[in-house]
């Protein structure tokens, strides 16, 4: 039977049968199955007669970070998605996190929009600083929201077509949960009021959770994201770089001091040492991931080794 999982819970996931109008119901993952790799919310799996999670479908569309405090390991966010919404928080949303969130997005093609919450504390209502953000982070749009007064949440909702699957990606505090209440028109998802001490909303969301909005639109809520750490590099977040770069006189130029550079009084200095500076992250991760395959290698070399020798002693005794 062909399910879809709609949340993660300990040991257990709630999924959603396929042309199945009933609640979502738990279900186990064979023990191969947590072997090879355990389904993530938005995946679609096959249920084996008993109810269990026996395989999952091809990925499409997948939200994947290095797992925190990791070097080789990935952990998969969300999967099947068709739009990412980068969630900043007015009035100074983070430029260098909201790179590193589009570059997660943009390493499986998954289009993303920029959304400014919180418009209600922003001098001008958050709009150019929307547009010149999005521009900044090669997004075609950017929009200013605030799910008090509705602002914004019209032209929001014309972005989340029915059938298609939304993430939210953002850090905690950032009004994710107050945003997925406002768009579904009911207090769904638990929210806290703003720390004192400096404004910030307080982190509630506790799991990763697909949720069907009134026009059939499915939004993906997931809790706040902490180390936004690379793993399949930054995809198509720095084109405009990319793109000048092919001018630049030598192949290998570092936009630094090189003579007859393309990019260097082009782009803003501080974007262009972003972009070196993930370029840089990607390359270390891809080497430690490189030395641990040969690790990995070696391990299974000496193993063999060990098996043969063992072999030709019982051939001699």
């Amino acid at each position: 039977m062909l399910a879809r999982v709609v949340a993660q819970h300990t040991e257990q996931w709630l999924v959603q049968p396929a042309g199945d109008d009933g609640p979502p119901r738990l279900a186990p993952a064979r023990g191969r199955l947590r072997e090879t790799g355990t389904p993530v919310t938005g995946d679609w799996v096959a249920l084996d007669e008993g109810g269990a999670i026996a395989h999952i479908l091809e990925r499409r569309g997948t939200i994947i970070r290095r797992a925190p405090g990791e070097v080789t390991d990935a952990q998969v966010l969300a999967a099947n998605v068709d739009l990412a919404l980068i969630v900043e928080p007015l009035p100074e949303p983070n430029t260098r996190r909201a790179e590193r969130l589009v570059a997660l997005a943009s390493a499986d093609d998954v289009p993303a929009t920029l959304v400014l919450t919180k418009a209600d504390r922003a001098d001008d209502g958050g709009d150019e600083t929307a547009a010149a953000l999005a521009r900044q982070l090669g997004l075609l749009e950017g929009l200013a929201v605030c799910a008090k007064t509705g602002e914004g949440l019209g032209a929001l909702r014309t972005l989340l077509r029915p059938g298609e699957t939304i993430v939210l990606l953002g850090v905690s505090g950032a009004g994710k949960s107050t945003l997925v209440n406002a768009l579904l028109g009911e207090e769904r998802q638990a929210t806290a009021a703003v720390r004192a001490e400096d404004d910030r909303g307080r982190h509630t969301t506790v799991t990763r959770e697909l949720i069907t909005l009134p026009n059939g639109a499915l939004l993906l809520d997931t809790p706040g994201i902490r180390e936004v750490g690379l793993w399949d590099g930054v995809g198509e977040t720095f084109t405009d770089i990319e793109e000048l770069a092919l001018r630049c006189r030598f192949p290998d130029c570092a936009h630094i001091t090189e003579p007859g550079c393309a990019v260097r009084d082009t782009v803003d200095p501080v974007r262009v040492e972003a972009w070196r500076k993930l370029v840089r992250e990607q390359q270390w991760i891809e080497d430690r991931r490189a030395a641990a395959r040969q690790r990995e290698e070696r391990g299974k070399s000496y193993g063999r080794l060990q098996v043969e020798a063992r072999r030709a002693k019982g051939r001699d005794d």
